[in-house]
């Protein structure tokens, strides 16, 4: 099963696997902390000339959840990954590097735009 954000956003999120959390509340809470995660991500890209796919990915396996989020931007793919045996908690870990990454990758691509634009 997969659930598909579609609106006339730049930013569309994709969940998957969201079947593997099995306590109701756990998941609806999931779910906002990934709505929560792209409107950020919406806002920070808003002048991005590409559309963006933030894509979340949930595996359980025995007791830990594993979450992965990948964006594909300009010049490469960001991905990520986090284990923890909360869900909630493995996935306020995996935005917070992962945001930290997307910012970072989002200016090398600026510092290279502006040295090509130089020459």
């Amino acid at each position: 099963m997969s659930l598909t954000k579609k609106k006339d956003n730049m930013v569309k999120l994709e969940v998957k696997n969201i079947k593997e959390i099995e306590n109701e509340a756990e998941k609806q809470e999931f779910v906002k902390k990934c709505e929560e995660r792209r409107d950020y991500l919406e806002k920070y890209f808003k002048n991005y000339g590409k559309d963006l796919l933030l894509e979340v990915i949930v595996n359980k396996s025995g007791k830990t959840y594993t979450v992965s989020a990948s964006l594909n931007l300009k010049s490469k793919k960001i991905l990520h990954t986090e284990e923890h045996k909360d869900i909630l908690t493995a996935t306020t870990r995996l935005f917070g590097e992962f945001l930290k990454e997307v910012k970072r990758q989002k200016e090398l691509e600026r510092k290279d735009y502006l040295y090509k634009r130089k020459r």
